[in-house]
């Protein structure tokens, strides 16, 4: 089995990096590893205490590291335009758009009325991307990187109820994967690509507002096999940082049902490509966020 790890990472010096939900867990630590190789990262958290502590730790690991933050909620549209804003105004240019965060086990609505699982995951990631696309698609080589997860494979998406009724998780990491391939075909004229991720079984805090019938478990699984979240980053720092990975490919670990083991391309559900669903979604979410992509 190939064994890819931080230590194949290539030098990012000059590369800026925003990651959403950079404070905790797998978002913080692929801020840590592309800081240490030389990346200006740009950590996008809902909550700026918690950002400045994950800014504070990154320095003190890697002196004179570059680490800028900026409050994103990606529950709030106004607060989207305004990260976007802000990240333009400081970043002339933008080579990785990581979107990492995502929420479980939530109930209610966005400050715009959607599901707030579908809202965050998805439709956040999707407007964010967005508002910061052109930045990334004039970087030759930039790269955005959404981070699904292995749930995907039980989601499905019923346009009439996009953002409401049950199963709103594994719809909202199937949707992160038509996003990303949808997206990818759009970009084949530019320098930019898209691809996804999944972290498999992880010990994080994304699980922490579940219920602990379903909270334990995934727990208890993730520590059995060794799922420290910077293992859980691995796919992802593949996905953005390795020469050889390429547009609408999904890595995640190549072990046991993809839960353990080291970063590889895997493959997505049937479902992630069917190319009449993905360019259903694009319109639906261009319509629901009101985010219209240029490219």
């Amino acid at each position: 089995m190939e064994i890819w790890t931080e230590a194949n990472i290539p030098d990012q010096h000059g590369r800026v990096a925003v990651i959403t939900g950079a404070n905790t867990g797998i978002g913080f630590e692929t801020a840590r590893a592309l800081a240490e190789h030389g990346a200006t990262v740009v950590l996008a958290c809902r909550d700026q205490g918690k950002a400045r502590g994950a800014a504070e730790r990154i320095m003190a690991s890697v002196p004179g590291a570059g680490v800028d933050s900026v409050r994103l909620d990606l529950a709030s549209l106004a607060s989207i335009h305004a990260a976007a804003d802000d990240i333009r105004a400081r970043h002339e240019r933008l080579d990785l758009l990581i979107n990492n965060a995502g929420v479980t086990g939530l109930s209610g609505r966005t400050a715009d009325g959607f599901e707030i699982q579908f809202g965050v995951n998805h439709l956040g990631h999707f407007a964010f991307t967005g508002l910061l696309l052109d930045r990334l698609a004039s970087t030759e080589g930039a790269r955005i990187v959404t981070v699904s997860s292995i749930g995907h494979r039980f989601g499905g998406i019923d346009f009439d109820e996009v953002s409401s009724g049950g199963g709103v998780y594994a719809r909202s990491k199937l949707a992160n994967l038509l996003f990303t391939y949808e997206l990818d075909r759009r970009l084949a004229d530019l320098p930019a690509v898209a691809l996804a991720a999944h972290p498999g079984g992880a010990s994080t805090e994304v699980f922490r507002y579940s219920s602990p019938w379903f909270r334990l478990p995934n727990l208890a699984i993730a520590r059995l096999f060794g799922r420290t979240p910077a293992m859980g980053a691995l796919p992802t720092l593949r996905a953005a940082t390795d020469p050889s990975a390429a547009g609408g490919e999904y890595y995640g670990p190549a072990g046991l049902f993809e839960i353990k083991g080291y970063p590889a391309a895997v493959r997505s559900s049937t479902r992630s490509h069917d190319h009449a669903a993905q360019s259903r979604l694009w319109e639906t979410s261009e319509r629901l966020t009101g985010v219209r992509y240029a490219a």
